[in-house]
């Protein structure tokens, strides 16, 4: 049992490994820089290369936006959202949609969730329903410690502390079901499941559904998740692309005081199962 189905793809960590152990000591002989090894090395070319590259993968939205846009017009095209529309850059949001029923969706598009900027939102007041929509385009990133990572450690604390209701969040990229992660939610390459759409080839997303309230330790420590049909824009993500009972994860936050310390448990049901559960952690927001 995990907080997601899919795991690191230790064949593709043990590939990076050696790849990298390759680039630290041949490095020096690619390129036409003029140096000899022990001048390149000393230089701070292949640092500065390393970090500028870092850098680059980890600055660019285009391919992602890129990603979502083709997404919500799939979705648009289908009749499971009506318009939507790319929030401004003085937003801490991403993306407000119109639903068929008239409310509007809310989305905040984040990366792998292990980083502090997945703390970084506001739900803002037109929004009936708030989502975080988790693209993590990195195949060697660890789907269950980033899922737990962002559910647990950090979107738990901002929910509590800061007061923001999120309804729930969507995990899910072009890079699911491909070789550097493979979806073990599928039975093949030509499982009905799959959606098409332009070049990519899409299993269901995991989707994760949180409280309509704030827990509270006094008045509402232990607030149920909502269903699935009460959240329409997770209902429309579900729908569009062929989401069963096993891609959907009710998640709870129990809170208390523990002394001088606010605490929280949370835990992940899938299925009818309890996937994963803390114990009651303090509270520490970065």
């Amino acid at each position: 049992m995990s907080v997601i189905p899919c795991q690191l793809n230790e064949t593709l960590q043990t590939k990076i490994r050696e790849f990298a152990e390759i680039l630290k000591t041949q490095a020096h002989t690619l390129g036409n820089h003029g140096l000899e090894e022990s001048e390149f090395y000393n230089s701070g070319l292949f640092r500065g290369a390393i970090e500028r590259i870092r850098g680059q993968f980890s600055a660019t939205m285009r391919e992602k936006r890129e990603f979502v846009q083709q997404v919500l017009n799939h979705m648009q095209d289908a009749g499971h959202i009506g318009e939507w529309n790319v929030s401004g850059s003085e937003n801490r949001h991403d993306y407000t949609i119109t639903m068929p029923s008239g409310r509007t969706a809310v989305i905040e598009l984040k990366g792998c969730l292990d980083g502090n900027n997945t703390n970084i939102f506001e739900r803002p007041p037109h929004a009936h329903e708030f989502i975080i929509w988790s693209v993590c385009s990195n195949p060697g990133a660890d789907p269950r410690l980033n899922a737990w990572s962002g559910i647990h450690t950090r979107l738990s604390a901002e929910i509590i502390s800061r007061s923001q209701r999120v309804d729930g969040l969507l995990v899910w990229d072009w890079v699911c079901s491909t070789i550097g992660r493979p979806c073990p939610k599928l039975m093949g390459e030509n499982d009905p499941r799959i959606t098409t759409i332009g070049h990519y080839r899409l299993p269901p997303p995991c989707i994760y559904l949180f409280p309509s309230t704030i827990p509270s330790p006094r008045n509402n420590p232990s607030p149920a998740p909502q269903p699935l049909e009460d959240v329409e824009i997770l209902k429309a993500f579900a729908d569009c692309f062929n989401a069963n009972p096993t891609d959907v994860n009710s998640v709870t936050f129990t809170v208390a005081h523990a002394e001088a310390d606010t605490v929280r448990s949370t835990q992940v049901v899938r299925n009818g199962e309890v996937q994963r559960q803390s114990p009651m952690t303090a509270i520490r927001r970065t």
